[in-house]
């Protein structure tokens, strides 16, 4: 008895193995562009992360976005000194490039709607937030200490939807996504 295995295209796993290594660098290395937060004194970062996170939600939808951002978002927590962030790290940005490129390709939208890409980033806010609030909560043993990072939280979301939609709008007129 012959199996026989089947793929839509040629070296297809190649490629997309490729492809979500190389996101989930870009969000590893924009993560690194950063500022240390002064109203957190549990030290709260804005970064370019986010950004890459959603830029790679809307041009490749929801698996590669949580691989990309809790992957390459819980390595920088290793890498920059923040190890006991990495697991709620990547808990978090696994689920909101989940749900942002959930949204984003929900009805074969595939990223082209505005709309749908901002309601992503949106809905992604509060489960981000959430899920850190609940991871400094077990750190810090108390539910009062986590309240400091969420402005900072909400400003680094914001920065990410900022910059993210208009790349994207315009990596979306790249041939590649026309296919």
């Amino acid at each position: 008895m012959q199996t026989t295995q089947t793929y839509s295209k040629p070296g297809y796993k190649t490629f997309d193995l490729i492809l979500t290594a190389m996101l989930i660098a870009l969000v590893f290395l924009s993560t690194f562009l950063n500022i240390k937060l002064p109203i957190a004194a549990n030290g709260g970062l804005v970064h370019l992360g986010t950004a890459m996170l959603f830029i790679a939600a809307i041009l490749f939808g929801p698996k590669k976005a949580a691989l990309a951002g809790a992957i390459g978002m819980a390595l920088f927590d290793l890498a920059g000194g923040w190890a006991l962030w990495a697991p709620i790290t990547f808990v978090s940005r696994a689920l909101q490039g989940y749900i942002v490129g959930k949204i984003a390709w929900s009805n074969g939208r595939n990223g082209n709607s505005l709309a749908f890409n901002l309601i992503g980033a949106i809905v992604s806010m509060p489960v981000m937030i959430a899920v850190y609030y609940i991871g400094e909560v077990i750190l810090y043993g108390n539910w009062v200490a986590p309240v400091a990072s969420i402005p900072g939280d909400v400003v680094q979301n914001v920065l990410g939807v900022i910059v993210a939609l208009p790349v994207s709008a315009a990596l979306k007129k790249v041939p590649y996504f026309n296919r």
